[in-house]
């Protein structure tokens, strides 16, 4: 594999970072810290019973991205201003909630949706994608408050991606939970997945577990990384393997556990049982780095600060009052109604 002295480990498999307060506001960077978006009060949980315990790792961004681009710009605040995304990313949280009832969860938010320690390594890294919309970046912080309203522990960084944090505090929190629901809807999450962590796609009403996994992307979640160094993400302008495209990967991934087999017993690959199986192995071994690198930039990092213990992860009251205000504000009246049940 690929190093450099700025990459971090991988599991599942510097440093500006910006704080958000208790009140929902970004405030200056600070430090080897993780901002914390709600103030969450400790309380008794499911442990003295002796009941299961689950953690909700929630991905923000998804949500966000679907309302802004689902519902319509005409939905506006007193001011003028657009609510669609809030409107709907507070919609989710409160369906979810009022669904799932989950007794502690970590939403996290992207502090930047174009760049990350990625860039360190490979600085093309997302370089394609377009600047995000105005409109959307003016609703961010009303998401980070809507969150914090509802009494849901945050966590946002500007170096590490809402991935990284998902992934580092699944690792942190394995001894304390006994199951973990990642709510997401992208497929690089899917690497988390095993026999006690869940994939929910909440918008499809879908959960995969590892058998479902292997059934809808061709691969076993721990390979999730290893497809995506060969075939690549051009939504993320990782590059793969030239000539390498999905099928090819779920077929060489069929009979190699990982990179390193693959790469260990090249002389195999010609009588594997796909098409473009027998000039396949020269083009392997000529972007044998490449593909070492795509695999690094696809792996959900661990490294990313978790600034929480389990007991800071439990759900705090809704702040009703808090809520009142930003309904007033954004003039999303609806939001106090739909608190009832969660």
């Amino acid at each position: 594999m690929i190093h450099t002295s700025r990459a971090p480990k991988s599991v599942w498999n510097g440093t500006s970072r910006n704080s958000v307060s208790s009140d929902g506001k970004r405030t200056a960077p600070r430090t080897r810290s993780l901002a914390i978006l709600a103030a969450v009060a400790n309380r008794s949980t499911s442990e003295e019973d002796g009941s299961s315990r689950s953690l909700h790792l929630i991905d923000a961004s998804p949500y966000i991205f679907r309302a802004f681009f689902s519902l319509p710009q005409s939905m506006t605040s007193p001011a003028g201003d657009p609510v669609n995304a809030v409107r709907g990313f507070g919609d989710f949280l409160m369906r979810l909630l009022r669904e799932d009832r989950p007794s502690h969860a970590l939403v996290a938010f992207d502090g930047s949706l174009t760049t990350s320690f990625r860039n360190e390594v490979y600085p093309a890294y997302k370089s394609s994608r377009d600047a995000p919309d105005e409109a959307l970046m003016a609703q961010l912080d009303a998401c980070y408050r809507v969150t914090a309203a509802l009494g849901l522990p945050s966590a946002i960084d500007d170096r590490y991606e809402a991935d990284d944090i998902l992934a580092a505090a699944r690792h942190k929190f394995d001894g304390d939970f006994d199951r973990f629901v990642v709510v997401t809807a992208d497929k690089d999450l899917a690497q988390l997945v095993d026999d006690r962590t869940d994939f929910y796609d909440f918008a499809k009403g879908t959960r995969l577990g590892v058998k479902d996994v292997k059934e809808r992307f061709g691969v076993q979640p721990a390979q999730i990384r290893d497809f995506l160094g060969l075939a690549g993400d051009s939504v993320d302008d990782i590059p793969g393997v030239r000539g390498v495209g999905p099928k090819t990967a779920v077929g060489l991934l069929s009979e190699f556990n990982d990179l390193e087999d693959l790469y260990g017993n090249l002389d195999r690959v010609a009588g594997l049982p796909f098409r473009g199986a027998k000039t396949m192995a020269p083009k392997l071994e000529e972007h044998r780095d490449i593909a070492f690198l795509s695999r690094e930039l696809a792996t959900c990092s661990i490294d990313a600060p978790v600034d929480f213990d389990a007991a800071g992860l439990a759900r705090g009251p809704v702040d009703k009052a808090r809520l009142q205000s930003l309904a007033d504000e954004l003039g999303l009246n609806q939001f106090l109604r739909s608190i009832e049940g969660i």
